[in-house]
């Protein structure tokens, strides 16, 4: 994969179309989660120290083409400003007079941030007319947001055809891991799947059946092979649509040689108040499985004593309800321990995989963590992400 690389870039006295994913999770006008805003300012201290102005340009949740107050990106300043140390001038709209005014007499070192690109339908159509009225605003055009680039909208994929176009250090960041992780990986690699459905991930577990040396289930997606297994799993979720395509895949993953990884023993409530741990071959058809168990735990920690990398996505049990959660946190804590000294370089991504991951206190020493949940995911299915095939089919020289 060849990206135009933005350390080649002339950015003296120019202005920057800076894309970002600024939609935060937000709760009563607080923001709860302030990562994605702290990881663009790797690329906006450089933008800055270069001699550059920054246009900033977002969405921020799903308005439908409508103008929607409280999706308004203004809310988010006295964040931005807080966490930039830097003062931002602010556009009541993305494009047109009132965002050529704010932008027209930006200098060396500010920043502008312009209104939700999603008040205008155009922005999800790839509309090339809204595209170009975007690109009207700066010299160059820099894609930051990752976690967008799984969509063909205006100002990730066809602003590119209008301005020289670069990744961002965060977006470089990203796929040089992620490539790290699969496209040249050190093996054995691994890769940790779970969650309720086989059918939402199917394209990744038949993707990774070319990638992976061991795959690691759990959730309802183990829960449908250990059933296609005839192994007991009580009155837990499962697909009964999926049995087949489960009895398939085992049988590619035994033509290339990958080793399919089940849980043994779960937990599960006893009653309102107790729980209890049984191997899976003595399951009560009343038992529900909500979390993974002690022996399994252990043999997924030896499993990854024997890889070199590790993807992970979808916690491995009901982490949001403890005691539930205990599984997921000893995987991570031996993911951590094992990333800390070098024995394994793990990347983890997803919403909930990460939200476990902080829950188990143990995000901190992942080799990488990505918060582009979708665009995370069509990755590890082997898809073509729009945003990063527009900076690779790109002219640095267009405008």
């Amino acid at each position: 994969m060849s990206l135009p690389n933005l350390s080649q870039a002339a950015l003296k006295n120019k202005k920057i179309i800076l894309r970002a994913d600024l939609n935060v999770p937000m709760k009563d006008g607080e923001i709860l989660d302030d990562s994605r805003i702290m990881s663009l300012l790797p690329t906006i201290d450089y933008l800055c120290m270069e001699g550059a102005s920054i246009i900033l340009i977002s969405h921020f949740g799903r308005p439908q083409g409508k103008t929607v107050p409280e999706m308004s990106l203004k809310q988010l300043l006295p964040a931005l400003e807080k966490c930039w140390k830097k003062p931002i001038f602010f556009a009541e709209d993305c494009i047109g007079s009132q965002a050529e005014k704010v932008t027209q007499n930006l200098k060396s070192g500010e920043i502008a941030l312009l209104e939700n690109l999603r008040f205008h339908p155009e922005e999800e159509e790839n509309d090339l007319h809204f595209a170009q009225a975007l690109a009207k605003l700066g010299d160059i055009y820099v894609n930051d947001g990752f976690a967008v680039s799984h969509r063909a909208h205006a100002s990730v994929h066809a602003i590119t055809q209008y301005l020289p176009s670069f990744p961002g250090l965060l977006m470089s960041k990203e796929i040089n891991a992620l490539s790290q992780a699969l496209q040249a990986p050190q093996r054995p690699l691994a890769a940790i799947v779970a969650g309720s459905k086989i059918s939402t991930k199917l394209d990744l577990l038949k993707n990774l059946l070319n990638k992976v040396d061991v795959l690691m289930l759990s959730g309802g997606i183990a829960n449908t092979f250990l059933k296609a297994r005839n192994i007991e799993i009580g009155a837990s979720l499962y697909e009964p649509s999926m049995l087949e395509t489960t009895q398939e895949i085992e049988k590619l993953a035994g033509e290339k040689q990958v080793e399919i990884v089940l849980p043994i023993d779960a937990t599960g409530p006893l009653n309102a108040e107790d729980f209890i741990t049984i191997n899976l071959a003595h399951a009560p058809k009343e038992f529900k499985i909500l979390d993974i168990g002690p022996e399994t735990v252990s043999l997924f920690s030896s499993k990854l004593t024997q890889v070199r990398t590790l993807v992970w996505n979808g916690p491995l049990g009901v982490f949001e309800m403890p005691p539930f959660d205990q599984g997921t946190t000893a995987i991570a804590q031996k993911v951590a321990e094992l990333s800390r000294h070098q024995k394994l370089f793990s990347i983890a991504g997803g919403g909930e995989t990460l939200a476990a991951l902080a829950n188990a206190k143990s995000s901190h020493d992942f080799s990488y963590l990505s918060t582009a949940g979708g665009a995370f995911l069509e990755w590890l299915e082997g898809k073509d992400l729009p945003g990063i095939m527009a900076l690779i089919k790109s002219d640095p020289q267009a405008g």
